[in-house]
């Protein structure tokens, strides 16, 4: 008699962040980077949370496992990444209030718990930020730098997960995950033009 495999896990990528205020974006730009680098089987959702805070709360509960991108202040040098995992998360997320929506998502995570619906396994992308007071500028120069050694760390992750992610090939369409010209080439120009122009 055949054994019944079990189902994949359900699978959240997420990243959280306010694109206009600098280094606030890079958890939204490091899920954007991973979407347009990589494709990933049914069993994985990959999400651009942005500042929804407790909205959130839906998606954790719809899945098994999660991973974080998010501006962390870890009392690090800026542009350094830094990964924590399963318990050791709501510890970072509510450790300092660096802006509205970190609190937002320890809200998050205890709303799951209490709903029974905390992720199995957690991994937090964190990066330390340089200025979160330049409303509307682009990432600074080292979180920007960091994002491709963010990206390659979620897939690490997922595939010790067993998930296979698969590099999307050379000029091959990918879906937006991000709307209304808020994805990162054209807020960037964007932001660069304004800087030309003044």
């Amino acid at each position: 008699m055949a054994i019944p495999s079990s189902p994949s896990p359900r699978i959240l990528v997420l990243g959280i962040g306010n694109i206009l205020w600098a280094d606030e974006g890079f958890g939204v730009r490091a899920v954007e980077a991973f979407h347009k680098a990589y494709e990933v089987p049914d069993n994985v959702t990959i999400l651009d949370g942005g500042t929804q805070g407790l909205y959130l709360v839906q998606f954790v509960n719809d899945h098994d496992r999660l991973i974080v991108f998010d501006a962390i202040d870890y009392g690090l040098v800026p542009g350094t990444m830094k990964i924590v995992e399963d318990d050791e998360v709501p510890k970072f997320t509510g450790a300092k209030k660096m802006s509205l929506h970190q609190t937002g998502f320890q809200e998050v995570l205890s709303a799951a718990d209490l709903m029974g619906h905390y992720p199995e396994r957690l991994a937090l992308i964190g990066c330390q930020p340089l200025d979160l007071e330049d409303w509307g500028g682009p990432l600074t120069e080292p979180v920007k730098a960091v994002i491709p050694a963010a990206v390659e760390t979620a897939v690490r992750i997922l595939r010790a997960w067993g998930v296979t992610v698969t590099p999307r090939s050379e000029g091959a369409e990918v879906p937006p995950l991000l709307e209304n010209d808020i994805d990162f080439e054209n807020y960037e120009r964007r932001s660069e033009s304004a800087t030309l122009n003044l």
